[in-house]
């Protein structure tokens, strides 16, 4: 999908998946190949940023999963199958924080927009990566096989929020993605809704964790998520507050 000749399937795509161009930063005929459409930038005013200062925002378009307390995802995946989060995380000590913790996954798909952003503000540390597997994220797969989670090639990224501590985002690649690009300037301070960095063509998601109890999701999206069902929702849009 880097080469030049990849263009061709950008029209057609855009056509068949009804994507809005009007969004685009760029014309989509000025693309050179099709990874660049792909992990295309967008108008800023595309994707406004929730301005509530106690909000927390989603970070990616696509469809969101939430688990308010961590020590509850039976009504979600198969009996016997857990969260093993020192796996997830590469860290016993980091992953114990989050036991109880709360979670949100946000899948992408091929047609969504595939740069990530922070959820909050704060400072931003230094992306670790763990290297994997590029198994599918599709909820079928993952309701059989949670474990793809920690099987997976993903990166580890910390943003220290002076109200919520830390909040770990975690980039999980999948079929077809083996490149997580990093655009915001490590070890420095963020603002909410900024770019963080984008996927290389495929699937793949963002599981986004917080400390127990310093945070409160949308009472739709618990609802939804509650019956093991997925909620469509764009970057910048509010899924939560600080408590």
């Amino acid at each position: 999908m880097n080469r030049s000749n990849s263009r061709s399937k950008i029209l057609p795509f855009i056509e068949k998946y009804n994507i809005n161009k009007n969004e685009f930063l760029e014309e989509a005929e000025s693309f050179q190949s099709f990874n660049h459409f792909f992990y295309r930038k967008l108008k800023p005013e595309s994707r406004p940023i929730n301005t509530d200062e106690r909000s927390i925002v989603f970070p990616a378009d696509g469809r969101h999963l939430v688990f308010p307390n961590l020590s509850e995802t039976s009504q979600v995946y198969a009996k016997g199958q857990s969260f093993n989060l020192a796996q997830l995380f590469g860290c016993s000590n980091l992953a114990n924080s989050y036991c109880e913790g709360s979670l949100i996954i946000s899948r992408l798909c091929p047609v969504d927009y595939h740069r990530f952003h922070f959820p909050v503000s704060g400072n931003h540390g230094s992306p670790k990566l763990v290297n994997g597997k590029l198994f599918s994220v599709n909820p079928i797969a993952l309701r059989k096989k949670v474990s793809i989670f920690w099987e997976n090639k993903r990166y580890i990224s910390v943003i220290q929020n002076n109200r919520l501590g830390k909040v770990v985002q975690i980039l999980v690649g999948a079929t077809c993605v083996g490149s997580v690009h990093f655009t915001a300037t490590k070890n420095s301070s963020v603002v909410k809704g900024e770019e963080c960095g984008y996927f290389s063509f495929g699937g793949s998601c963002v599981m986004t964790f917080f400390l127990p109890r310093v945070i409160s999701f949308e009472k739709q999206l618990v609802k939804i998520s509650s019956q093991g069902l997925e909620s469509y929702a764009k970057v910048g849009e509010k899924m939560g507050w600080m408590n």
